[in-house]
């Protein structure tokens, strides 16, 4: 645990030159995070928990290994195994018409449901054509709208009301609206409060004792929960947001609990184990749904590469709160990272690269780049301002500096240097984006292209 302690890792790294030495403890300052807790998994068992940092910014009760995290997104995962538990025990269907289960609320038919249907498998995937994407929480001290009126979108529930929107399995399309629909469709059928179901189903059987949908969490669990706070560092006022969209958001947990969670997937995968789902149901889970069936989302998890490099990821977002859970099931590796901070999505993944280069991951290293020199007087024809028409009063700008060039954008003041892959192809080590220079017919530089990262690609155009 050490060396993952003073080992985080960059995205990229370049070919030939030492890794950058980052400690934990200073990346937790940069980012504005009080306080994180990693648990690491090896061998298809939990190898150790690392706990860094304080619940509170400046106060003096230190992170342990079982401070409750609000888990954000991870609820759904955890969600789907308790409603394909059902699943297995016959009390649902997964191809079926939900509205034919639906009792207390159904969902409004439209001409988009005329020939295809929302079913239990097309929410826990995505791909049932839903509304709302995330949810914003309420503050403590506000009134909390009960599931009914998030789900139509009445006072006091501050989203959308949850539709359809796209021809069910038509498409994914990211959805925590649809989740909060299963919610409600468990709920139903088994006539118990969800926190109990979600006690019975999975928490009890993995013996995940430091985990909970209780929302608003109780005055008892409060006491040693990590307190959420902004990207400047700053607490929520209250300590975190309530979250009442339990299966889309609700969980909170530790990382320790969690693993156990991945190892059961992982052992189950492998028919080694079946105390929630059989390793059928458990393969039907992981299977991406569209496509080629090995990339994109399962029931619960993403799914990525093959053999040994197949992975399971999910990601976590709540005001206050970034989590990450990976797992390689073919090999018995995993980890899970919890950060009580705004920016803790990047400190997250720079964990979880060092864990991967310390553990021998098949995949989520940093990817190795190659530098090469470039004449200083090419690196000045690249220099000056680009724009995209849309956004004139946000440039980006390009300068040299000791034959090294550095682009700044204005938007969020973001510094980074550019490092030559090619005469115009660059890359920095802060991402994965890469970036290529245009020239026109004359050879002269007109525009800059940014494209990977997770993103889009983007051509802005050269303007002085």
């Amino acid at each position: 645990m050490k060396s993952i302690e003073e080992g985080l890792l960059p995205p990229v790294i370049i070919r030939g030159q030492p890794e950058p030495l980052m400690r934990l403890s200073e990346r937790m300052e940069h980012y504005n995070i009080p306080g994180v807790s990693i648990a690491v998994i090896n061998n298809g068992e939990l190898e150790g928990v690392l706990s860094e940092g304080l619940r509170r910014a400046g106060g003096d009760s230190p992170i342990k290994p079982d401070t409750l995290f609000q888990a954000a997104s991870i609820s759904k995962p955890v969600t789907a195994m308790a409603a394909l538990r059902l699943v297995e025990d016959g009390k649902l269907e997964l191809d079926q018409d939900v509205n034919e289960v639906l009792q207390s609320w159904k969902i409004p038919e439209s001409v988009l449901t005329f020939d295809e249907r929302v079913t239990l498998r097309r929410l826990l995937s995505h791909t049932a054509g839903m509304t709302v994407h995330g949810f914003n929480g309420y503050p403590i001290g506000e009134g909390i709208p009960t599931l009914l009126e998030i789900l139509d979108s009445k006072p006091p529930a501050n989203s959308e009301p949850i539709r359809v929107e796209l021809v069910p399995g038509s498409r994914y399309e990211y959805s925590g609206g649809g989740y909060v629909v299963v919610q409600q469709l468990l709920n139903d059928i088994t006539s118990m409060d969800f926190q109990n179901l979600m006690a019975e189903l999975v928490f009890g059987p993995l013996s995940m004792q430091n985990s909970t949908f209780l929302q608003p969490l109780p005055n008892e669990e409060s006491s040693r929960a990590a307190e959420g706070h902004s990207l400047s560092g700053e607490p929520i006022i209250g300590g975190w947001y309530v979250y009442p969209e339990l299966a889309a958001a609700g969980l909170w947990s530790t990382p320790s609990d969690l693993a156990c969670f991945l190892i059961e997937v992982m052992k189950s995968m492998k028919g080694q184990s079946n105390v929630i789902l059989s390793p059928t149901m458990i393969q039907e889970m992981l299977q991406a749904q569209g496509g080629d069936g090995t990339w994109g989302f399962g029931m619960g998890f993403l799914r990525a590469g093959e053999g040994s490099a197949l992975q399971i990821i999910i990601g976590g977002s709540n005001q206050g709160y970034r989590s990450k859970m990976v797992a390689f099931p073919e090999t018995g590796q995993g980890a899970v990272v919890m950060a009580n901070g705004e920016a803790g999505e990047e400190l997250n993944n720079e964990v979880l690269r060092g864990i991967a280069k310390a553990y021998g991951w098949p995949a989520m290293g940093p990817i190795e780049k190659t530098l090469i020199d470039v004449d200083p007087q090419i690196l000045d024809q690249f220099v000056g301002d680009y724009i995209l028409p849309d956004y004139p009063d946000f440039p980006i700008n390009i300068r040299a500096e000791k034959n090294k060039l550095i682009l700044n954008t204005k938007a969020d003041g973001e510094t980074r240097e550019l490092h030559p892959e090619s005469d115009t192809r660059f890359f920095s080590t802060v991402s994965t984006r890469e970036y290529t220079f245009i020239r026109d017919d004359q050879g002269i530089v007109v525009a800059l292209e940014t494209s990977g990262g997770g993103g889009q690609t983007i051509i802005v155009q050269k303007v002085k």
